[in-house]
């Protein structure tokens, strides 16, 4: 399972992106996160492109197909789309990993059971 911003766990810092600009200006060692893929897809164009890890945002399964076939390193969603996700994904064999935004430790027992790739602390999001 991957724990992204738990204090024990070294992980990638997740850098919020609204624009081209934005992107160019983050760290290498920064995952860029992306908005929903409906306001972000030429974006998530240029990252696939440029071979730049990225994350994106998630509501429907339509948008975590979507995201896999850009590229994306990361999907980002709520616990019910990510076990509705899962099992496609894994069926499919996608290479962008599911991560579930939580807020407490208590949550990651829950979502391990549910065979989510991982979760992704609110805190490491900048």
């Amino acid at each position: 399972m991957i724990l992204i911003g738990h204090p024990w766990i070294e992980s990638p810092e997740f850098c919020r992106v609204y624009s081209l600009d934005d992107i160019k200006k983050s760290r290498p060692d920064q995952v860029v996160l992306l908005e929903p893929l409906v306001d972000s897809h030429t974006l998530a164009s240029y990252c696939q492109k440029n071979d730049l890890a990225y994350a994106v945002v998630v509501n429907t399964l339509d948008d975590a197909i979507y995201a896999n076939a850009l590229g994306a390193s990361y999907m980002i969603c709520d616990e019910d789309t990510a076990m509705m996700v899962q099992p496609i994904a894994q069926e499919y064999l996608f290479d962008t990993r599911i991560l579930v935004l939580i807020h407490s430790e208590k949550e990651i027992s829950r979502i391990a059971r549910g065979g989510i790739d991982g979760v992704i602390f609110a805190e490491a999001i900048c």
